[in-house]
């Protein structure tokens, strides 16, 4: 690895915000992190929403053939800073997601990247069907896990687990019709973990439909939970319940699995990536509130399936990657940035060499 090349890391200025935790955040968290471990000189760029051209004016104080990981967010708020800036940049771009139906310009601002580093091969396809790079320009990094304490289940099988912001691409809504066909049942609770704030209409219309049938003190939803709060909810939780409508990848899947527990989740985008031992989940199709309420039933009326399944899941605790694997290949993917010969695009002669005095490490 290239650690004499300081790294602009372009970020939203929520990456550290306990309030805002994301997948995409704790990525990149864990990708800076694990640079600098490696003797990266890694310099945060943080972007607010301080204007529509936040973006382009950070990208313009820096220097020409400055090396430039950017978070695909911004990418995508703001296509027009990658075409103004990108070629005169050693520009690697980090995709946490696609959108459905990207603009041409956003499509165009991705071609001017060196790299795009992509978090699952589902995201790969897409950007490729999307005619965003050339394929040998794409890599996918998958989000790796820690080492966790396995779960020891409980008998009943009863303790339910979400972990995802609170908002209708999760899928909430449907865990919650679904649960509600058990609502004569004593021997389950559901927690729910994520943040209230994203969509707090949608958080209100899912407490007002578990009071109507009397079940608030039995899904709980907590907020944002990290450290060891967070490792108490998977100490505490037999299966874990993952109903999103759209996932890149699905990193609270990965973390339930480092901790031997079950999955029950809906099949879409990359999420299935993330099941190192597929005997070790359950995947329903998408925006399915019965069918998430048959695998549940199925779950409670047979010990021996819960057994099965968490033996697979302990499978899947010793298979899963590494963020020290994530790291590496991202560490190789701005090094072929930084290896590769000549510019392409407008605006390779322009200069601002100099201009970092606002860029903060």
């Amino acid at each position: 690895m290239n650690g004499g090349q300081a790294v602009f890391f372009v970020v939203p200025d929520a990456i550290d915000d306990p309030d805002r935790v994301s997948g995409g955040n704790r990525y990149d968290q864990r990708v800076r992190d694990g640079l600098r471990a490696d003797g990266r000189d890694v310099r945060m760029v943080l972007i607010g929403d301080r204007g529509a051209s936040s973006t382009a004016e950070a990208l313009a104080q820096l220097p020409d053939d400055a090396l430039v990981l950017l978070d695909g967010l911004l990418a995508a708020g703001e296509p027009e800073a990658l075409t103004a800036h990108g070629a005169r940049l050693r520009l690697v771009v980090l995709v946490h997601m696609v959108a459905d139906a990207p603009t041409d310009g956003q499509t165009a601002a991705l071609r001017t990247a060196r790299r795009i580093i992509a978090t699952s091969n589902w995201t790969r396809s897409e950007l490729l069907e999307q005619d965003a790079a050339d394929p040998h320009r794409i890599v996918v990094a998958h989000p790796g896990t820690d080492p966790a304490p396995a779960t020891l289940p409980s008998p009943s099988g009863g303790r339910l687990l979400c972990v995802a912001t609170v908002a209708p691409h999760k899928g909430q809504d449907l865990l919650v019709r679904a649960v509600i066909g058990f609502a004569d049942r004593d021997d389950w609770t559901c927690t729910i973990v994520g943040s209230l704030h994203v969509d707090p209409d949608f958080v209100a219309a899912l407490r007002t439909e578990l009071d109507a049938v009397g079940l608030t003190d039995r899904v709980r939803f907590t907020g944002v939970l990290t450290g060891p709060a967070l490792e108490a909810a998977y100490a505490d939780a037999d299966l874990m319940v993952l109903p999103s409508r759209t996932e890149s990848y699905g990193m609270a899947v990965a973390e339930a699995l480092a901790h031997g527990i079950p999955v029950l989740a809906a099949a879409v985008g990359g999420l299935p990536e993330a099941i190192a031992v597929p005997a070790a989940a359950v995947l329903v199709p998408p925006d399915d509130a019965w069918a998430l309420r048959v695998v549940l039933q199925q779950w409670w009326a047979d010990p021996a399936l819960r057994s099965a399944r968490a033996a697979a899941a302990l499978e899947a605790r010793a298979a899963g990657r590494s963020w020290r694997t994530t790291t590496s290949i991202v560490a190789a993917t701005l090094d072929a940035a930084l290896a590769e010969v000549g510019r392409t695009g407008a605006g390779a002669g322009h200069s601002d060499a100099g201009r970092t005095e606002a860029v903060s490490s």
